[in-house]
């Protein structure tokens, strides 16, 4: 029944948005803390001097307000969201008041340098940035087995890994993708592209190499790899030369800034983005089949 009822409001959903232009977000990514248990090179968010955590009525706030917007998944995110506490309140507890909200799943992102067995999420995504020391340098030594160890003890049936894909490692990108196939505690991987927000500009991956990642990833799809994004989407981003949706996701950020799209827009770099659900929403607005089956499994499969 609850499978169906997804069905149903994903229906809605897409005919509102794609014939009546009506922008209702599908998913909000919502920021419960910038406290990090990890500094990586990459990332602009984690705070260590002075971290923020979110009380939990402010949090209630923003999920109600997502809600009525026309959310219906939320991805809790930071830092790291498993750190966020408020008394005897952990993260569960805002999974908890989601599901009573009415949200239809809860995805957490994580760096999976904490157990994770006792989160009640439908869902996870792991923070993978390459395969042992490549994934250590970004990181911090002994980030991968601490990985490997945390995933391995979960027991969920969907834990998943994302990867951002930057200078620094996209010559694993292969390596990844044969890892997480052989590893039995791993559903699938994701892939995105790094976006140069300031003071990370030289990570980004020039286009004539990005291209050809994303087609070494669309031929491994091909070869029945689990890989989440679509041929399709892959192939938009390879050139970046699409027109976004980036409005399909609302975001709140840890000072409880509301952003009705993408914090890229705001920060001016959305002619370099990467962000690998852009070139998916833009697939599933264009009808590729492909796309619509990806976007099915992903939203449903929970």
């Amino acid at each position: 029944m609850a499978a169906l009822n997804q069905m149903l409001y994903l229906a809605r959903w897409f005919a509102g948005a794609r014939f009546f232009k009506q922008h209702k977000p599908l998913q909000t990514v919502l920021f419960v803390t910038d406290a990090c248990n990890l500094s990586c090179k990459h990332c602009t968010i984690w705070n260590h001097a002075n971290p923020r955590m979110k009380p939990y009525e402010k949090v209630r706030e923003e999920l109600q307000y997502s809600y009525a917007l026309g959310s219906r998944f939320v991805d809790f995110e930071g830092g790291e969201p498993t750190l966020w506490r408020e008394g005897d309140r952990n993260l569960n507890d805002l999974i908890q008041l989601a599901k009573q909200i009415g949200f239809f799943s809860c995805t957490v992102t994580t760096n999976a340098q904490r157990p994770f067995a006792d989160v009640k999420a439908d869902s996870f995504w792991v923070s993978m940035d390459g395969v042992g020391e490549l994934h250590d340098d970004i990181r911090g030594a002994g980030a991968f087995a601490r990985l490997e160890e945390n995933i391995a003890a979960c027991g969920h049936r969907h834990v998943s890994v994302n990867m951002t894909i930057n200078t620094r490692n996209y010559t694993d990108v292969e390596k990844a993708i044969r890892y997480v196939a052989d590893n039995p505690h791993l559903e699938q991987i994701s892939f995105s592209f790094h976006t140069p927000y300031a003071g990370t500009e030289h990570l980004f991956l020039d286009w004539e190499r990005r291209a050809e990642v994303a087609d070494l990833i669309i031929r491994m799809k091909r070869e029945g790899y689990p890989i989440m994004n679509s041929r399709s989407g892959l192939t938009l981003l390879k050139t970046n030369d699409f027109k976004k949706e980036c409005w399909v996701s609302n975001f709140i950020l840890p000072d409880g800034t509301r952003l009705n799209e993408c914090a890229g827009k705001t920060a001016g770099v959305c002619d370099r983005c990467g962000f690998g659900m852009a070139g998916e929403m833009r697939s599933v607005f264009d009808f590729k089949p492909d796309t619509l089956r990806s976007g099915l499994r992903l939203r449903v499969n929970t």
